[in-house]
């Protein structure tokens, strides 16, 4: 079965952290890059963050020195783990592969406000 699930998203306040985590079945992640993506309100999809199989990892300018992505290749999971929360980090969180992305799932909801 094709799946992504997500979990981890919650209300923070600004300046507050959350970890995200994603597993995904063994088609979906085996040898791919996976990153996270996020959709603001109003707002198109952006990859928020990916990591190569090889532990590679790049991130978007707008959240580097605050976000940090791993993979577990073990458990078909890859993690977000996101400090010094901003308001305009308030989106749905979604993981997927990189390159081809594959059906979507839930995402997970990330509101940072006061």
């Amino acid at each position: 079965q094709v799946q992504l699930v997500e979990s981890g998203g919650a209300l923070v306040q600004p300046g507050g952290s959350l970890r995200l985590s994603c597993v995904a079945s063994a088609s979906i992640f085996s040898g791919a890059t996976m990153a996270w993506y996020r959709q603001a309100p109003g707002k198109q999809r952006e990859v928020v963050a990916d990591v190569s199989p090889f532990y590679q990892t790049n991130l978007a300018d707008s959240v580097k020195g605050r976000f940090t992505i791993s993979r577990d290749n073990g458990k078909n999971s890859v993690y977000l783990q996101m400090n010094s929360l901003k308001p305009e980090d308030t989106a749905v969180y979604y993981c997927n592969r990189k390159y081809s992305p594959r059906v979507w799932g839930q995402g997970t909801q990330v509101t940072v406000s006061s």
